[in-house]
């Protein structure tokens, strides 16, 4: 079924033009808090570049959390790199598509996986900018894991922003707040 809205995304989106909206942008870093379920947290940078006028845009994050363990807590070094690609659907909102591989690490485990992503990105007031998009995961501990996100961006100025995010999914879920600098 998930491939089959991926589908119907791209179907709708390819006969439109590929120029995005100026008052989302796809080239930033940020600073994250991210907490998660089982006594996961910790902090992280992600980031974005735009790819010149192709409608393309690498990403990319590194995470430093702790999870609770017995006896304590364990350290777990995350990525994530990818490419993603946006795609104009009205004014001031595009589809978006994205695939990455991921890896997690600690210790005990270094787990290796892929996202795939598909949502809608949309600036929808000068300064406040939302994000919707259903993901599927797959790695070497897990296999077919879907999740939904939503999250948004109040942005001072052009430049500086204020991020929030949840992901919900198999009765789990994750949350993060950040600060963003766009470009």
């Amino acid at each position: 079924m998930k491939k089959s809205l991926f589908a119907l995304a791209l179907a709708i989106a390819l006969p439109l033009s590929a120029q995005a909206s100026d008052k989302i942008s796809y080239t930033y870093a940020e600073g994250d808090y991210l907490r998660a379920d089982h006594g996961v947290d910790g902090w992280g940078l992600r980031g974005s570049a735009e790819l010149g006028s192709t409608g393309f845009y690498g990403l990319g994050s590194y995470s430093w959390l702790k999870a609770d363990a017995s006896p304590g807590k364990i350290d777990i070094k995350a990525n994530e790199l990818g490419v993603g690609y946006h795609h104009a659907i009205a004014a001031n909102t595009d589809v978006i598509g994205e695939v990455a591989y991921r890896n997690a690490k600690s210790d005990a485990a270094n787990i290796d996986g892929a996202r795939a992503s598909v949502g809608v990105r949309s600036a929808m007031a000068d300064h406040l900018e939302g994000f919707v998009k259903a993901n599927y995961y797959d790695a070497s501990d897990y296999h077919g894991d879907f999740t939904g996100t939503v999250g948004g961006q109040y942005k001072f100025n052009d430049q500086w922003g204020a991020t929030a995010e949840a992901e919900l999914g198999n009765g789990d879920k994750a949350w993060l707040l950040g600060v963003r600098a766009s470009f």
